[in-house]
């Protein structure tokens, strides 16, 4: 079958004939029965082992009473096997029984439905907190976009091409062929004829291109400079050349490294003023003056609410530039001190610096930097008035009332220093300015009671007297100019024993004097020791041979003289006492006495030994 019939073959064949001709054979007819054949069928006759569900065929092909049977043997359900029900069988009453079985099931499981769903809910959530979703992150945020407006939308800085994928090279360069090289630079040199009469030559293209740029970074550089300048000395010119940092590639690299973090850094934040400051100092370090003014300017427009970043631009700019840039300053920021400050200093006139500062006091009255910094630049008599104002405008400041009472005159410092100290109970610098104001006047009996009251007034305030600072203050005022040396033995005599238990007294003191006598402070150390001798230690040596010490280290011989006589009157048994009085006077060349001082400690100290031998 499917095979064509060769020609020579044709007349011996002849198509099949079927045995009833073109009609259908009777069902069940098998062709050769009659004679004893036996028929027989194969799979394909016969379909599948199961019949697909809604079909019934017959081994022939034709639906009879067998393909109904079966069809009857499914039932309405469509159920085939054991169990399977039959249609003639299924009556009203099997329906009845499913529909109730199934509302039986669909009410059971409507009543585990909640239970079910609220833990299918419950595993989702606890899924859901180990496993964010990226969208449910960011609903809150896409949720606040709503509220975006237009301007802020075109306000969002583009952040530029930061992917990290490599770039592909151009794999089609081809580099020039050395020869090539050779031929272009040998057409564009100039050898002089000179260098070739000696036998040599000289580039002179190349000597040319190298001073042209020389030149050129110092025009640059000077033309850039802060203060204008563009003068250039022609007799020093090459000689500077000579002294012109070059700036290494390794430099350079870091530069650009540098400007594209900062640039980075503008855009994704604007309003981030120490950015522009820093991308403008790295322009200014790179040589790139204008550069930076550049940047400031539009930190300024970015940032107009802080004051660094008009303080930068104005000092990156020529003065006159920096003070129209401090005006604009001054009208953002009307309370900034450092950008009045600032705009006082670009000024060269006085008056015209106390006309900035006054007009800064009037936008911040309560400063006391603009207070002093007026005070200073004005004579004596204005200064007074400004005082008194300032101290009205800042009446917590003890530094104003202790300028206005050095202007006044006795009368009136002493007012003023009442009035301040109802205003600052708590503050000592009044009572020891108070104390220094008496002994200027020569009113020393009035010193010692002033600073007693002080310690007094300040216990009953609750200030606590801290010792060590009360002795600084007493050396501040022996080294003031005039000298405060009854004021600074009022303060040792009054704080000197606060907080010193009674058996460490004579340690304490002695320590004390010795570190002032570090730190050049002699009359508060001779105070200290005075203090010590008229506070029950006159009896012990060791003070009186400290005493004498520091008035031979810090005093004259007359006093060294004074004070062991005054030592041998407390301590006549003593022997180092008398021996030092004498070798005093003997290095004094008063020999004489040295004698008398020797004949002195025999008749105190008849049996001693050390005294003998001195004297012969």
């Amino acid at each position: 079958r499917g095979h064509s019939v060769t020609p020579f073959m044709s007349h011996n064949l002849r198509a099949p004939v079927a045995p009833y001709g073109d009609s259908a054979p009777p069902p069940g007819y098998v062709p050769g029965l009659g004679r004893g054949a036996a028929g027989f069928t194969t799979r394909s006759d016969i379909g599948p082992g199961q019949a697909p569900v809604g079909s019934v065929q017959t081994v022939g092909g034709e639906d009879g009473e067998d393909g109904e049977e079966r069809e009857g043997a499914r039932g309405d359900g469509g159920e085939v096997g054991l169990f399977g029900r039959d249609a003639q069988t299924y009556d009203d009453d099997d329906a009845e029984a499913d529909e109730i079985w199934a509302s039986i099931d669909e009410r059971m499981d409507s009543r585990r439905k909640d239970a079910r769903e609220a833990k299918a809910k419950a595993e989702m959530e606890k899924f859901r907190e180990g496993n964010p979703n990226i969208a449910a992150t960011f609903r809150d945020l896409k949720r606040g976009l709503k509220d975006v407006s237009y301007a802020e939308w075109d306000a969002i800085p583009d952040i530029g091409d930061y992917t990290i994928k490599k770039k592909k090279l151009n794999v089609g360069f081809m580099p020039a062929p050395d020869t090539l090289l050779a031929k272009a630079l040998a057409e564009k040199e100039t050898t002089s004829a000179l260098a070739e009469e000696k036998g040599g030559e000289q580039d002179l293209t190349a000597v040319g291109e190298g001073r042209g740029t020389v030149l050129g970074l110092k025009l640059d550089r000077l033309s850039d400079s802060v203060t204008g300048q563009t003068t250039i000395d022609p007799k020093g010119y090459l000689t500077d050349l000579g002294a012109q940092k070059i700036t290494s590639a390794a430099e350079i690299s870091d530069i650009k490294k540098a400007r594209l973090l900062l640039k980075s850094v503008i855009n994704t934040n604007p309003k981030h003023a120490p950015g522009w400051i820093a991308a403008a100092r790295l322009e200014e370090l790179a040589g790139k003056l204008q550069q930076a003014r550049v940047f400031m300017q539009k930190g300024c427009d970015a940032c107009p609410k802080n004051e660094d970043v008009w303080i930068e631009a104005a000092r990156l700019n020529t003065p006159e530039n920096g003070k129209a840039i401090l005006a604009r300053g001054v009208q953002a920021l009307p309370n900034s001190v450092k950008i009045w400050m600032q705009a006082a200093q670009l000024e060269e006139e006085d008056e015209r610096k106390r006309r900035v500062l006054r007009r800064a006091l009037e936008n911040v009255p309560n400063s006391v930097r603009l207070w002093k910094a007026l005070v200073e630049l004005s004579p004596e008599d204005d200064a007074r008035v400004l005082l008194a104002r300032a101290t009205e405008c800042c009446p917590q400041h003890v530094d104003l009332w202790l300028a206005l009472a050095r202007l006044e005159s006795c009368e009136n410092a002493r007012k003023v220093l009442n009035k301040a100290r109802e205003t600052l109970p708590r503050e000592p610098q009044i009572w020891i300015t108070a104390a220094k104001l008496e002994e200027a006047n020569g009113n020393e009996k009035m010193i010692d009671k002033i600073i007693a009251r002080a310690v007094k007034s300040l216990k009953s305030h609750g200030v606590t007297i801290d010792r060590d600072n009360w002795i600084k203050e007493a050396e501040i005022a022996e080294k003031s100019e005039p000298p405060s040396i009854a004021t600074c033995r009022a303060i040792v005599n009054a704080t000197i024993g606060e907080g010193v238990e009674e058996e460490d007294k004579k340690r304490t003191w002695k320590a004390d004097a010795e570190e002032c006598m570090k730190r050049g402070g002699a009359e508060t150390a001779r105070a200290i020791y005075a203090h010590a001798l008229d506070s029950g230690f006159s009896h012990k040596k060791g003070l009186w041979i400290k005493a004498a010490m520091l008035e031979k280290q810090f005093g004259t011989p007359d006093a060294v003289d004074a004070i062991l006589r005054k030592a041998v009157t407390f301590c006549p048994n003593a022997e180092i006492l008398w021996l030092m009085g004498a070798k005093e006077r003997w290095l004094g060349g008063d020999v004489s006495g040295a004698r008398e001082i020797l004949q002195a400690a025999f008749d105190a100290n008849p049996d001693s030994e050390e005294i003998w031998l001195p004297a012969f």
